[in-house]
Order: structure tokens, then C-alpha cells, then sequence
């Protein structure tokens, strides 16, 4: 095994766990050290990362992205390697005592002169178990491989919600942004981890005496943290801060499965239709939640009837499909012909429904052809003739 060991100098308790599940991402097996240490075995991961130094990179980049600053210690044994993040020296007898748990244990071998681990391991076991407890030799053991010492690995939650303190009151929306980016690369990561994607997430912007809430949509179930950051501009564009925004946090839960994509060899429509849903996104954003829609049609006969407006990646395939020719411009409402208008040229087809809703329509349609020569689609019914379609 191989252990890569995390020490943030000033990290808050509440946040050890939030970056735990973004840590997640470069291997499920990770663990806890609170009140500010993480601990992930690496092993596993390291071929697919293409080895340690670009796992360590890849790592030390995902955490300044976050804002956080740690030490790094890689070691055999997870005990060794929070020892190597705490006291920084590549080699283990090099290490200074600091990096034990016991202050009683450390006062005491500095009175004696001692500074590192090295000098600690040279001294006789017995004694030192007498003078100093079994806890410091249990310690050192684990930590050179002569004992085990078993970690429960941490579970990435369901659901994500994290808060942000800002250095100050903002009162514009590029600050707000700016402080978000750190909370959502964290979101990003544990979708990564848990394979999943979410289609909104809640920013909740903190003021002095109030709360407000904006849901950011998706026309698609994403874990892209650009598309995160990209479609929450476009909403703050559009918000004026009333009040000063002293701390954020967002909420997202309803994780959706979410794998990797694989492209196909003659295009691909997966991809083509993730462009489209990103540019639905940002017309939401910038002309509103209702502004736009989708089209799909539904099981009723009555044209009028036969279609349902959707949200964008909503529309089921099974689509209902009519029996007969529709056009695509609905007069609403029908406007009433004389048959020496136009020239029938294909029909009839009946259409009898709607007698469950209160809006019973008995009505003989035909495809029929205007003096302008235009295609129509008119219906007969015991009002007379209408034209309620044109199909060019």
C-alpha cells in the first residue's frame, strides 16, 4: 500500500469532511484524521493517473483550486505518512518529534536532549514503554509496519452542502462568483467520486439579517464545473445584491448516475446534444426560467390538444405518434372558409374525442390546397368548414 497524507494548517473542523469528498475522486479510500488531516491510500490509483507525481499533482492543484493549503506526506503506512505531513523531512529518522500525538511523551525525550524520531528508535523499548506509556511505542510500530492499524475509509454522502465565510461584505455579483468557484470544485469532486451529475444546485447568499435563494438549472444531468460556473454567471447577471453578502453556501442533493462518455466513431449525438442543452442553459439564464422551452407531443387526436410543453430533457422517446399528416402552424382559433376557397385534395379523417374533458370535437379533416396555393388543412364539422393548419 501507499499512503498520501494531507495537514492543513488552519482548515475549520466543519470543512474536513467536504474535502474528504472531493479527495474522493482520486480514490474511494479515504480517511479521516480530525480535526485537520486526511489520509488516502493511492496505490490503486496511481496507473490510471499515470503515477505518484502526477497523482500529487493533480491533487495539489484540485486543492489550491479549492483555497485550502496542505503539506503532503507519502509513506508505506498511514501512520508514517501524517508524519511525514506534519514534520516535512523526506526521511524518516530525519522527522522531529512534533509530529507525535503525545505532548506529555515529547516534553519529556526533549528534556533528555532527543529532537528525532531516529534517536527515538535507537533508545531501549522497555524503558522507554516505562517512562513514556505503551502509546508511543504502539504509535511507532504502526507507523514502521510492525503492527497494522486499520482505517475506516469514508463514505461520500448523497447529497452536497457546504458554507464559505467571505473575508468581507460583497456587494456585487462577480465577488459572489469568485467565492463560489471554491465551493462548487468541491461539489464537483464528490460528483466524481459517486459517478453522478446533478440538474440544479441552490446558492443561498448569507446577509446580515436574511437569506436568498437562487436554484441554478440544467438542461442536463452534469458534473462539468465549467458549465457550473458558466450558467451561475449568467443568473448573477441578472440579480442587483439589495444587501452585502457575508457568507455563501450551496445545496445540491438528487444525485443523478453519471458515467463517462465514450465517443462514437461516425460523430457523436450524445455530445451534439450536450451542446445544445449548455446553449438552453445560458438563454435561461439570461432571459429567464419560463423563456424557454420544448415541445413534445401527447396522446390526444385533437390537434389543439396533441402537444405538451416540456422542459428541456424532459420529452420521453416513446413519442405518440398521430395517424394521419399534421402541420406545423396551429390557427387558434380556427378561422372560418367557404369551400370554394380552397380544392380538397386528400381526406377524409375523422376525428371524434374529448368527450372525458368537456370539449367533445366531432370533425372530418382534409389536406386542401388555397387559391394562393398554399397547403391547408381544414375540418368539417356541423358548424361548417374551418381552416385550422397550414402546412406551407
Amino acid at each position: 500500500m501507499l499512503w498520501v497524507a494531507l495537514h492543513f494548517r488552519d482548515l475549520p473542523p466543519e470543512t474536513l469532511e467536504p474535502v474528504a469528498g472531493w479527495l474522493c475522486q482520486f480514490t474511494p479510500k479515504v480517511s479521516l484524521e480530525p480535526p485537520r488531516e486526511l489520509l488516502a491510500e493511492a496505490q490503486g490509483s496511481l496507473r490510471h493517473f499515470g503515477g505518484l507525481e502526477s497523482f500529487l499533482e493533480r491533487v495539489r492543484a484540485g486543492l489550491e483550486d479549492l483555497g485550502h493549503e496542505a503539506s503532503v506526506g507519502v509513506a508505506a503506512t498511514p501512520r508514517a505518512a501524517l508524519w511525514h505531513a506534519r514534520g516535512g523531512a523526506k526521511v524518516f529518522d530525519d522527522l522531529p518529534l512534533r509530529v507525535l500525538e503525545d505532548e506529555e511523551a515529547i516534553r519529556f525525550l526533549k528534556s533528555l536532549g532527543l529532537s528525532k524520531l531516529g534517536e527515538l528508535t535507537r533508545l531501549p523499548r522497555d524503558g522507554l514503554a516505562k517512562r513514556c506509556g505503551r502509546r508511543l511505542l504502539r504509535d511507532l510500530d504502526r507507523a514502521l509496519g510492525v503492527l497494522p492499524e486499520p482505517r475506516e475509509f469514508f463514505e461520500p454522502p448523497p447529497r452536497f452542502a457546504a458554507a464559505l465565510e467571505l473575508p468581507g461584505a460583497v456587494d456585487h455579483a462577480e465577488g459572489v462568483l469568485f467565492a463560489a468557484r471554491r465551493l462548487l470544485a468541491e461539489l464537483q469532486g464528490l460528483l466524481s467520486a459517486r459517478q453522478a451529475g446533478v440538474r440544479r444546485f441552490v446558492l443561498v447568499l448569507c446577509h446580515r439579517k436574511k437569506t436568498t435563494e437562487m436554484q441554478i438549472d440544467f438542461a442536463s444531468s452534469t458534473r462539468d464545473g465549467r458549465r457550473f460556473i458558466r450558467v451561475l454567471q449568467e443568473k448573477l447577471a441578472m440579480v442587483s445584491l439589495l444587501q452585502p453578502v457575508e457568507a455563501i453556501r450551496i445545496e445540491a442533493e438528487e444525485f443523478e448516475p453519471l458515467h463517462e462518455r465514450t465517443s462514437g466513431m461516425f460523430g457523436d449525438a450524445q455530445a451534439e446534444g450536450e451542446d445544445w442543452a449548455q446553449l438552453v442553459e445560458r438563454l435561461k439564464g439570461r432571459l429567464g426560467g419560463g423563456s424557454i422551452h420544448g415541445l413534445a407531443t401527447q396522446p390526444d387526436h385533437r390537434p389543439e390538444y396533441a402537444w405538451r410543453r416540456v422542459e428541456p430533457g424532459e420529452w420521453d422517446p416513446r413519442e405518440f405518434v398521430q395517424p394521419g399528416p399534421r402541420p406545423l402552424w396551429l390557427l387558434d382559433p380556427p378561422r372560418r372558409a367557404a369551400q370554394k376557397d380552397f380544392e380538397l385534395l386528400a381526406g377524409p379523417e375523422r376525428i371524434e374525442s374529448g368527450w372525458w374533458d368537456g370539449d367533445d370535437a366531432k370533425r372530418d379533416y382534409f389536406v386542401a390546397r388555397s387559391a394562393e396555393r398554399s397547403l391547408l388543412w381544414v375540418y368539417r364539422d356541423e358548424e361548417g368548414w374551418f381552416v385550422h393548419g397550414l402546412f406551407a
